[in-house]
């Protein structure tokens, strides 16, 4: 969704306005959100929601960024208004009066980088049950894009994945899934949510990851947010992938079945290479392709190792869960299906 996107009800416009202003949105996307409430105008009617119902439920919660951020929307907020000569309501002044004696202590915010956001994926909307479906995601993020590990800033392959998984809970659930790479967790939570069996959680470094250790783990699916970025790491990333996906020595041999190996010429054996095919390991990988030449060196090697690689952007496209979200451009991530490439 973006600024130019259709109408929707009053109800919904709202429950957008809110769910950014948790969010964290950048101000001007609130603006437009605000706008689009008000039926093309800040109207009192929304000015009091922003107070009351978005303001309210982050108070206590946040950080002194959190305040930072508040202070900054009131502003813009107030100055939006008084550009359309619209009448500003009394407590929008007196809100962005108190956050102006608010100190914030620059050091401190230089030192504590992290911000409050809560994540919705909107799973009630064109559904016919209610806004208690939604899945509420809340998080501590870095504003550092730099900074790694667990708990660094969002990035637009991560909500991708989220909603994938969400969109396509039946592919996922009662399965064990294995996430390589590190981010806030959303992918995590989005697993648990639809009922994945189990989700491990481990610091696993590629480069040091052996093929024995990575075998053992035994995982049915395999996924990754924003992990095709540093031409450095592609070798070990593939040889990470090729070691989760290739067939393991404790697969039983000669029967048929066996992914690489030889097939009777028999219904029976046909039925089961596909059943076993099937029940092969794959991995799903939501990037964005910041570089043509690193991802093209990804392809390489992975086709080396060998993995197949198909982009199902297209073939399998996911729901629009987080469509208050103004600033997550979905258009520039590719979803690719990774898997271990038969002779």
């Amino acid at each position: 969704m973006d600024a130019g996107a259709e109408p929707c009800s009053d109800v919904t416009s709202f429950l957008y306005l809110k769910s950014a202003f948790l969010a964290m949105e950048p101000a001007h996307f609130l603006i437009s959100l605000a706008r689009q409430a008000g039926g093309g105008s800040i109207t009192t009617k929304v000015q009091t929601f922003i107070l009351e119902d978005c303001i309210k439920d982050i108070v206590g919660k946040g950080t002194e960024l959190n305040n930072k951020y508040i202070k900054n929307i009131l502003q813009k907020l107030i100055v939006a208004v008084e550009s359309t000569s619209d009448i500003v309501v009394e407590d929008l002044y007196e809100k962005f009066a108190y956050y102006l004696t608010i100190q914030l202590d620059d050091q401190l915010l230089e030192e504590n980088n992290r911000i409050y956001k809560q994540i919705t994926f909107l799973l009630s909307l064109g559904q016919k049950c209610s806004s208690a479906m939604d899945l509420k995601v809340p998080l501590q993020c870095s504003l550092n894009m730099l900074e790694g590990d667990t708990g660094c800033a969002l990035w637009p392959s991560s909500l991708f994945l989220s909603e994938f998984i969400l969109s396509y809970q039946e592919v996922f659930s009662k399965k064990f899934c294995f996430e390589i790479g590190s981010g806030v967790g959303l992918v995590g939570i989005a697993l648990l949510h639809v009922g994945a069996s189990r989700v491990e959680c481990k610091y696993l470094p590629w480069e040091s990851a052996s093929k024995r250790e990575l075998q053992d783990y035994g995982p049915e699916i395999i996924l990754g947010a924003d992990v095709i970025y540093d031409p450095h790491c592609i070798p070990h990333l593939v040889r990470v992938l090729s070691a989760l996906l290739s067939p393991t020595s404790s697969e039983p041999k000669g029967n048929g079945a066996n992914c690489c190996g030889p097939t009777q010429d028999t219904d029976d054996a046909d039925k089961l290479l596909q059943n076993k095919e099937e029940e092969a390991p794959v991995a799903y990988i939501a990037t964005v392709i910041r570089n043509q030449k690193t991802f093209d060196y990804f392809l390489r090697v992975a086709a080396e190792s060998p993995l197949s690689v198909l982009d199902i952007t297209e073939m399998m496209k996911p729901m629009s869960l987080l469509p208050y979200m103004l600033s997550y451009d979905r258009s520039s991530v590719h979803l690719l299906k990774v898997s271990f490439l038969c002779n």
